[in-house]
Parts: structure tokens; C-alpha cells; sequence
């Protein structure tokens, strides 16, 4: 027997299972091609499919590990994003009926809008993430010097190094803090127009606040929400699968939710009124999972009574239908974070709703979307870029035709009284 043959045999085949394996791992015989849009045919729409180039070029990922949605959501969470600017910011502390101190942290514009208009962009981050976080630090530099003013929300409990002074964090859907920026932010600016702006689960609290109240929809010229799972009571359920890796993600999620509860331990205990008692604290130190964190502790903070009334009441599913504004939702194919059957929801609600665009990615993971010719990927990513120029153009839209802007909101609040559409979800 020619053993060395063999052995040559052995290592030729093992390089090619390694390659084999590399190649599915990266996803590397995916081809690239532009977002998949789901849209009504208005005067708006055509007119953004004209205005924004992003809606309908190919979104093209560094091509070594750009196509692999795992790749890209472990890249941005570790890192955020690379070479991040530092804008300079003025932080603002808000005091909450309930004793609770919301801040956000306010960015100047860095030169004039294209429209010569004053456009403030506000901008809720992802889970437990705030104004310091390396993706928000380069979207509001990029915002900024495009001519928008940002003012990007910390979530309760979020930044490091501020106690709490009421016995609640954020939570999946609660809009009071959000609420108090925009108010804010339209009392101390009376001339500024309103760019809605939402990461993850940032993009859940944007469409719930605007769909919870119509005049919370006073001024604002568009919403953008990026990421978002829009059902958490689906959401959540899935998270307990194992395809995708998605229970090692929940694992993981629910280790930083919990690490970053229990920095807040003294006063969720401390202070007065709490729901929260040593034996839930218990139940946390226990728990594998973001439901069995949310059963525990998070909606203990609004007195809900049930896990599955926690997540109806904070989800925005119930509310985003009864936004009028454009609204642009943006959702990654291969997102191994948000499951393919929640993406039925932005899309049905395109396909209902003439001021609605849905675009579906291919690629970009979770909050990725990454951008580079082969490994290293650009400062700015696709999504900063398609944000600022969706908002550009329906800046330009509002200010070149008024007329037919208002008249389509008439029409479409019409519509929304004569069918009373709804979505369940």
C-alpha cells in the first residue's frame, strides 16, 4: 500500500471539507442584489424610487465575511463601527412624573440643510444602548454634517456611571422618555421639522409612540426604523429556537440585560414603590433567557400582570397602522436576531398602507451592514447612508410640494377611517 499517496489523499480532502464548510459558513455563493421593496404606486413613491439610488442599487458587503449575517451582527456588536467620529454633544435631564430622570444628548448641526430648513433628527438607540455607542456616534457625525440637529435618547438605566431615581428601567415598548425628548425638542426649536429614527428595539418604541397618538405626529416629516422585530410576543418565541444559533443570541442578550439590571440592584430595591423583591432577583441570577428576564423583572416596572399582556401592550404591531406619516421599515434577510415569519408584518403593511415602504436587505445581519471591496469594511455603512438619504429626499418632497403632501395625508387618514385597517400580527 502507498501510504504516503494516502495521506495525500487525507489532506486533499480535508482542505476541501474546510473549504467546503468556509464557504457555506460565509455564505460566500450568495450573490449581492438591491433591497427587495415592497410599496404602493404613489406620486411619493415614484418619486423616492427616483430621489434615492440606495432603494434601488445592489447593497454590496465586504466580500470575504460581508455575507454571512452572523459575521456581520458579531462585527457590529463588538465593535459598533470602525474609525468612529466623536461629535460633541450637550447632555439634557428631564425629570418624569413618576421621579424617573430621562436624559438625551442634543448634537448641533455642523452646516445647513440642503432645503436651507431646520430638520431635527431624533433618534432612539437599541437595547440598553445610548448616545456613546460607536454606530449612533457615526450615524449623528454623518446626520450632522448633512445638515440635521440630533437629539439621540439614553435609555433609563442605560449609561454607565447615573443611578436611577425612580424603581423602573426601559423596557421593550415604553414611549415616556422618548415622548419627553420630542417635547423637548419641539418646545426649544418651534421652527424644526422632526426626522423619527429607530434602532431594534429603538425602531419598536418610534412606531409605537407615533401610532399611540396622532398629534404625536405633529411635524414630523418621516419615521425610520431599522431592525426591528415589531411582535414581541413572536419575537420572544422564537428566541427559544435553535436554528440560526438564535437561542445562543438570546443566551447572550439576556447575560448583558441582566448584568446591566443588576448594576441598578440597590436602587430597584431601595427605592420607594418598587416591584421588584429579592425573591425576582433571584429568579434573574437564574435566567437563560430575555422572557424569563421580561417575566421576572421588566414587566413588574408597569405593573403588567402577565408576560403575554407585557408584550401585546409593548409591542408596536398594535399601533403602526395608525401612522400616517411616510414611514420607511428596514429589515436584513439574513438577520439572525429578528425570524423570517415577523418580516410578514412590515411587508402586509406595505402592501395596505400607500405611505409605507418595506425594504429587505439580503445581507447585513443584525444592524451591520457593513460596506468594503474585501475584508476591511468602510466608517460608513449602507444604512447610515440609505437613512440620510431617504430623509433627504422626503425633506426636498415637503418642500417642493406641499399641495400634494397634505393632500396624500388627507387621503390617507380618509382611507384609514373608511377601512379601519388592522393588523394582528
Amino acid at each position: 500500500m502507498n501510504l504516503p499517496a494516502m495521506f495525500d489523499g487525507m489532506k486533499l480532502a480535508a482542505v476541501a471539507t474546510i473549504l467546503y464548510v468556509i464557504v457555506r459558513c460565509l455564505n460566500l455563493k450568495s450573490t449581492t442584489e438591491p433591497p427587495g421593496i415592497t410599496y404602493q404606486d404613489t406620486p411619493l413613491s415614484r418619486y423616492l424610487l427616483k430621489s434615492c439610488p440606495l432603494l434601488t442599487k445592489e447593497y454590496i458587503p465586504p466580500l470575504l465575511w460581508g455575507k454571512s449575517g452572523h459575521l456581520q451582527t458579531a462585527l457590529y456588536g463588538k465593535m459598533g463601527r470602525v474609525n468612529t467620529p466623536s461629535p460633541c454633544g450637550v447632555r439634557k435631564f428631564l425629570s418624569m412624573p413618576d421621579g424617573a430622570t430621562a436624559t438625551f444628548d442634543l448634537f448641533e448641526a455642523l452646516g445647513d440643510h440642503s432645503t436651507g430648513d431646520d430638520i431635527t433628527m431624533v433618534i432612539c438607540p437599541g437595547i440598553g444602548n445610548h448616545s456613546e455607542k460607536n454606530y449612533i456616534r457615526t450615524f449623528v457625525d454623518h446626520s450632522q454634517r448633512q445638515g440635521y440637529r440630533c437629539a439621540v435618547l439614553n435609555h433609563l438605566g442605560a449609561l454607565p456611571n447615573m443611578d436611577l431615581t425612580s424603581p423602573r428601567m426601559f423596557t421593550y415598548g415604553c414611549t415616556w422618555e422618548y415622548a419627553a425628548m420630542v417635547s423637548y425638542v419641539k418646545e426649544a426649536f418651534p421652527q424644526t421639522a422632526l426626522v423619527v429614527v429607530g434602532f431594534s428595539l429603538g425602531g419598536n418604541i418610534v412606531c409605537k409612540f407615533l401610532g399611540e397618538n396622532r398629534s404625536n405626529q405633529d411635524r414630523v416629516l418621516c419615521c425610520v426604523s431599522v431592525c426591528q422585530g415589531y411582535n414581541a410576543l413572536r419575537a420572544q418565541e422564537t428566541f427559544l429556537q435553535w436554528d440560526q444559533c438564535r437561542r445562543l443570541y438570546n443566551f447572550v442578550l439576556a447575560d448583558n440585560m441582566k448584568k446591566l439590571i443588576l448594576s441598578h440592584r440597590s436602587s430597584l430595591l431601595g427605592l420607594n414603590s418598587s416591584n421588584i423583591g429579592d425573591a425576582d432577583l433571584g429568579r434573574l441570577y437564574a435566567a437563560t433567557s430575555l422572557m424569563q428576564i421580561d417575566d421576572s423583572i421588566m414587566r413588574k416596572f408597569h405593573g403588567y400582570s402577565s408576560l403575554k399582556e407585557y408584550y401585546e401592550q409593548e409591542s408596536c404591531v398594535h399601533y403602526i397602522h395608525n401612522v400616517t406619516v411616510p414611514l420607511l421599515l428596514v429589515n436584513s434577510a439574513d438577520d439572525p436576531l429578528v425570524h423570517q415569519s415577523l418580516l410578514a408584518i412590515p411587508r402586509t403593511l406595505a402592501e395596505k398602507m400607500p405611505n409605507v415602504i418595506f425594504a429587505l436587505t439580503q445581507h447585513g445581519g443584525h444592524l451591520g451592514f457593513f460596506e468594503g471591496a474585501v475584508l476591511f469594511p468602510q466608517p460608513l455603512t449602507w444604512i447610515d447612508k440609505f437613512i440620510v438619504e431617504y430623509t433627504d429626499a422626503i425633506c426636498h418632497w415637503e418642500k417642493d410640494q406641499p399641495a400634494c403632501q397634505k393632500s396624500s395625508h388627507q387621503d390617507l387618514n380618509s382611507y384609514l377611517q373608511r377601512t379601519g385597517v388592522t393588523l394582528t400580527g
